[in-house]
């Protein structure tokens, strides 16, 4: 695997399912990847989260059972990731290794494929996709994470909560651990999740939040040309 021409993103399941699955927007994703794909040599790992589909299924245990524990609601969360990866990897069949990566300390396959695009969804209890992808950075030898997600930047506090939240156009991993929760939980809704954050700061990785439903943003991004986002990274 060229590492240098491997993008990683981190596909927000906000994205691939906000309520019914997206069709439109999954459509034109894949018609921009494959002109990457094709004009520019590029190739592709993509971690699909869980979103609303994750958080519908926990709620769903929790409504229905006392004794639901955060280790259910974990599993719940990774399967519907790994629902999410096998449709993406589905749409991209003629492109896209064939099995979904589900562990990010195994990878042997990955490093021989030769197909441009890779899947990889939730590996165990306790990690987020975010984690899983730092991971996958980190053996890939990828420096630069995309975390596609359905906002434009993060900002200094919740937008939908203040009015008068300002947005960062770049920031440094301390500056991000400053203003984001320090705890993870299942269906945590964050941009970054904060055990990811702090690897990702360890292990010198920029990350840029893009909002997902900007594709002409993301192409853009992809060209290396101006972009609207949020860039992370150490000072």
């Amino acid at each position: 695997m060229d590492s240098k021409k491997t993008c990683i993103i981190n596909l927000g399941g906000s994205l691939i399912a906000p309520n019914e699955i997206n069709i439109n927007f999954l459509k034109e994703f894949k018609e921009l990847i494959l002109k990457h794909v094709k004009e520019n040599d590029k190739r592709f790992v993509f971690i699909t989260g869980g979103g609303r589909t994750a958080r519908k299924y926990s709620q769903a245990a929790s409504d229905i059972s006392d004794d639901v524990t955060d280790e259910d609601k974990d599993w719940l969360g990774i399967h519907a990731t790994r629902l999410n990866a096998h449709l993406i990897r589905t749409i991209f069949r003629d492109y896209a290794h064939p099995r979904i990566n589900t562990n990010p300390h195994d990878l042997e396959d990955f490093f021989q494929c030769d197909k441009p695009i890779m899947l990889a969804a939730g590996w165990r209890p306790g990690f987020s996709t975010d984690y899983d992808t730092v991971l996958l950075a980190r053996y890939l030898n990828i420096k630069k994470i995309v975390n596609l997600s359905n906002i434009d930047y993060v900002y200094d506090k919740d937008p939908n909560k203040f009015p008068d939240a300002q947005k960062i156009e770049e920031m440094s991993w301390e500056r991000f651990q400053e203003i984001n929760t320090d705890e993870w939980s299942p269906g945590l809704n964050a941009p970054f999740d904060p055990i990811a954050a702090e690897y990702a700061k360890r292990e010198d990785l920029e990350v840029v939040t893009l909002n997902g439903e900007n594709l002409e943003n993301l192409d853009a991004y992809l060209y290396k040309r101006k972009f609207e986002g949020t860039l992370i990274k150490n000072d």
